[in-house]
């Protein structure tokens, strides 16, 4: 299935749990901020456009990729940590986790306060995105790690439709205020 297309990594689901930050102080960790922020303070390269859906970031993204796995391989936390370094809020969203040992390593730092949320939307929805099927990429880890092994406490659908996508998080919300 892959990641690509769903609207997970600033996209509405991203926007629309943002403006719900002041109803339980949540903050926004990106573990997918940190990995990009990471290689473009290493390769001298502009971060901000690296978050984006440009040219630009596909320029790098295989490359990234590359260099995201060496740096996993030599410390599988070093995404992780850095993601929530500083961090002070009662509750975090680490947006854009994308392997299995991501989410290992924030439940055997965190335990059982951990809950996972996926984000999918139908392959028709991501073409309306422009997604474009990129062999070695969408087909990587980096894309597909989270698509088996791992038994999601909550899945929000992001295809287009507002109404739905704000009821979900408002479920996921209700969820969330009921642990505290």
């Amino acid at each position: 299935m892959g990641g690509r297309g769903r609207g997970a990594d600033g996209g509405a689901a991203r926007g629309a749990a943002a403006e719900r930050e002041e109803e339980i102080g949540e903050g926004f960790c990106g573990r997918g901020t940190a990995w990009p922020e990471q290689y473009a303070k290493e390769h001298g390269l502009d971060f901000q456009r690296l978050l984006d859906a440009s040219a630009y970031k596909e320029t790098f993204r295989q490359d990234m990729i590359r260099w995201g796995e060496e740096k996993r391989r030599a410390d599988p936390g070093f995404f992780c940590r850095a993601a929530v370094e500083g961090a002070v809020q009662p509750v975090w969203v680490v947006s854009d986790t994308r392997r299995l040992s991501d989410v290992e390593w924030f439940r055997d730092v965190y335990g059982d306060v951990v809950q996972t949320v996926r984000i999918v939307a139908t392959e028709e929805t991501r073409k309306r995105r422009n997604w474009v099927f990129v062999a070695g990429v969408d087909d990587a880890e980096s894309e597909c790690g989270l698509d088996q092994g791992v038994s999601f406490d909550f899945v929000i659908t992001n295809d287009g439709d507002e109404l739905s996508l704000d009821q979900q998080l408002e479920t996921l919300l209700q969820a969330l205020h009921s642990r505290l």
